[in-house]
C-alpha cells in the first residue's frame, strides 16, 4: 500500500510535469509538483507507519523494540528513496543525518550514509551551459582538456578534471543548474512537513535541521564564499606542514564554478590505501586530531563536513611525508569567544572526569538537567567511562554497542536537546561523529594522544583568552607560566607514554626490575 500510494503520487504528479522548454527536455524530477507530491507522500507513509504499527504491542517489550526497529528501517529506505529521487537539498539533508551515527537509532544513519555515494551527475550540456553563463566561454577556448566523467559527484556540485590552456592541470567544480532555484522551495516544504509531523508526534523535535539548512545552505551555494573559507583555512594552519589546501584560481571563479589546484590522493579512512603506500596510520589520525583541535578550541573556525571524500591523504615522493589534503570548504562554523571557552572547560573537565565542571559547562551549554546525556553524546561514551575518565580505556564494541543503541532508547531527549543547545553546538556533533568514524575505520579511536592534543588546544585556548581579560602584567605572566607547566606536565606524560611502548621503553622496565631483584 505504501509503495503503491508513493508511485501513484509520483506518476501523477509526473503525467501533469512533462513539457518543453528551450527546445530542451526538463526532467520531471524538476517540476514543482512532482518534488511537493513526492515528499507528501513520503512523509504521510511514515507517519501512519508509526502510527499503526506499534499501537497494539505493550511499550518496553522485546516485541516492541523489534517492530520499532523494523518501523525505523523501513522509514529510513522511504526517505533515502525521497531523497534520491527529489535530490539536491534533499541529499545534502540526508546526507547530514547519516553522519549522526551517534545521535540517531543506526537504522537511520546506516540506511542514509549511502546517499553520500549516491548523489545525481548533471549532464555534459548542463555543465556547459553553467560555464558558458558564469564564464562568457566554451570549455573549449577554457581547457586544453576537460574530463566528461567527474572526479566526484555531491549533492550541490560535481567537480572534474580540467588542464588550462597554459598546462596547469586543475579540478573544475560546477553547481548542478537547477539547485540554487530549487534550495529555497525544498527548505519550506521540509519546515511545513515537520511541523505537521510535529502536531502528531509532539516529541519529534528536528525543527534544528530546517534552521541549519536555512542558515547553511545559502552559503555552500556561494562558491566564492567558499574559496575565501580554503584560503583562510590554509593561512590560520599555515603552520601545519602536513596539510594541504588546494590553492584557489580566482580569474576563473565565480558564486557557481570553482577553479582550484588539482591534488589527489587516497581517502582519509582507506587503512589498506595508506598500507600499501607506506603511510603510518596512526600518524594521520594524530595530524587529523590535531588539526581539528587547532580549529575547534584555539581559531572556532572549523570545517564541518570531515567526511572521508574531502579528506585525501597523499605520502609526498620527495619528502616521504604523508600530507592530508583539505577538500570541499563551503560548509563552516564560525564559534563565537564565549561559546569556544565553555566548549574547551567542558572537554578539560570531560578529560579530567571532573563530573561537577561538567554537569556546571554542559549546563552553560543549554544541556540543563540532560547533561549526562549531553556528555554521552559529545564523547560517544557511556555515562559509566564518563565518570571513570574518557583516557583511561579505549572503547570496547559492547560499549559501543550500548552508545548506539541508546541513540534509539532516548531519542526524543536526544532531539529536545539538540533543539536546546546553542546553533554552534550541531555542526560540531555531527563534525565529532564524522570523525570518529573515521578512526574507526582506522582503528585508531580514543587514542591517549588525541586526547593530548585536545588538552594542549585547550590549555593555550583559555590562557590566551585571561590574558586578553588581564590588565596587570603581573597576572598575564602568572597565566603564562602556569600555561607553560601544564603544556610541560602533557609533554612529560606523553614521554611517559611513549617510553611505556616503545623497545627502549622496554628495556629500561626490564633494567630496572633486574636492579630491584638484584637489591633483595
Amino acid at each position: 500500500m505504501a509503495r503503491r500510494a508513493l508511485k501513484l503520487a509520483s506518476l501523477t504528479a509526473a503525467a501533469s510535469g512533462i513539457y518543453m522548454y528551450g527546445n530542451k527536455f526538463l526532467d520531471p524530477n524538476d517540476f514543482g509538483i512532482v518534488r511537493v507530491g513526492r515528499a507528501i507522500a513520503t512523509t504521510a507513509v511514515i507517519t501512519y507507519d508509526y502510527l499503526t504499527s506499534l499501537r497494539s504491542v505493550p511499550y518496553g517489550t522485546e516485541e516492541y523494540e523489534f517492530l520499532k526497529s523494523q518501523v525505523h528501517l523501513r522509514s529510513a529506505e522511504r526517505l533515502r528513496e525521497l531523497c534520491c529521487s527529489n535530490r539536491g537539498t534533499f541529499i545534502k539533508v540526508g546526507q547530514h543525518l547519516g553522519a549522526l551515527d551517534y545521535l540517531l537509532p543506526e537504522e537511520y544513519t546506516r540506511t542514509l550514509k549511502v546517499l553520500h555515494s549516491q548523489a545525481p551527475q548533471s549532464t555534459r550540456q548542463e555543465i556547459e551551459q553553467v560555464i558558458r553563463e558564469d564564464l562568457g566561454k566554451e570549455i573549449k577556448e577554457l581547457f586544453m582538456s576537460f574530463e566528461d566523467t567527474p572526479l566526484g559527484a555531491a549533492s550541490l556540485a560535481q567537480v572534474h578534471k580540467a588542464v588550462l590552456q597554459d598546462g596547469r592541470t586543475v579540478a573544475v567544480k560546477i553547481q548542478h543548474p537547477k539547485v540554487q532555484a530549487q534550495s529555497s522551495k525544498d527548505i519550506l516544504l521540509m519546515e511545513v512537513l515537520l511541523l505537521v509531523v510535529k502536531q502528531i508526534f509532539p516529541d519529534f523535535e528536528f525543527m534544528w535541521l530546517v534552521e541549519e539548512a536555512k542558515k547553511n545552505l545559502p552559503l555552500e551555494l556561494d562558491f566564492l564564499h567558499e574559496g575565501r573559507n580554503a584560503e583562510k583555512v590554509a593561512y590560520m594552519l599555515k603552520n601545519f606542514d602536513f596539510l594541504k589546501v588546494p590553492r584557489i584560481y580566482w580569474e576563473l571563479s565565480t558564486r557557481r564554478v570553482l577553479l582550484m589546484e588539482f591534488m589527489e590522493g587516497g581517502q582519509v579512512n582507506d587503512r589498506a590505501y595508506m598500507e600499501r603506500n607506506g603511510i603510518n596510520v596512526n600518524e594521520i589520525s594524530r595530524n587529523l586530531g590535531k588539526l581539528y583541535s587547532e580549529m575547534i578550541f584555539v581559531n572556532g573556525f572549523v570545517h564541518c563536513d570531515p567526511h572521508p571524500g574531502n579528506v585525501l591523504v597523499k605520502k609526498c615522493p620527495t619528502s616521504g611525508k604523508a600530507h592530508i589534503i583539505l577538500l570541499d570548504h563551503g560548509l563552516y562554523q564560525v564559534l563565537s569567544e564565549s561559546f569556544r571557552m565553555d566548549y574547551c572547560r567542558l572537554w578539560q573537565a570531560l578529560i579530567k572526569a571532573d563530573m561537577k565542571r561538567v554537569q556546571k559547562y554542559s549546563r552553560r551549554l543549554g544541556a540543563g538537567d540532560l547533561y549526562p546525556l549531553f556528555a554521552c553524546m559529545l564523547t560517544a561514551r557511556s555515562w559509566e567511562s564518563v565518570n571513570r575518565g574518557i583516557d583511561q580505556s579505549p572503547v570496547s564494541a559492547s560499549e559501543d554497542m550500548e552508545i548506539r543503541s541508546n541513540a534509539a532508547a532516548y531519542l526524543p531527549q536526544i532531539t529536545q536537546l539538540l533543539n536546546n543547545v546553542p546553533r554552534q553546538m550541531l555542526l560540531l556533533l555531527k563534525t565529532n561523529d564524522l570523525l570518529r568514524g573515521i578512526e574507526s575505520a582506522l582503528h585508531t579511536r580514543a587514542s591517549a594522544s588525541s586526547f593530548l592534543n585536545m588538552s594542549r588546544c585547550c590549555i593555550r585556548a583559555v590562557s590566551t583568552y585571561q590574558r586578553s581579560k588581564s590588565l596587570s602584567l603581573y597576572r598575564r605572566a602568572q597565566i603564562s607560566l602556569t600555561e607553560a607547566l601544564s603544556l610541560w606536565q602533557i609533554n612529560l606524560y606523553e614521554l611517559f607514554l611513549w617510553l611505556k611502548g616503545s623497545q627502549l621503553g622496554n628495556w629500561v622496565i626490564a633494567l630496572l626490575r633486574r636492579m630491584h631483584h638484584s637489591t633483595y
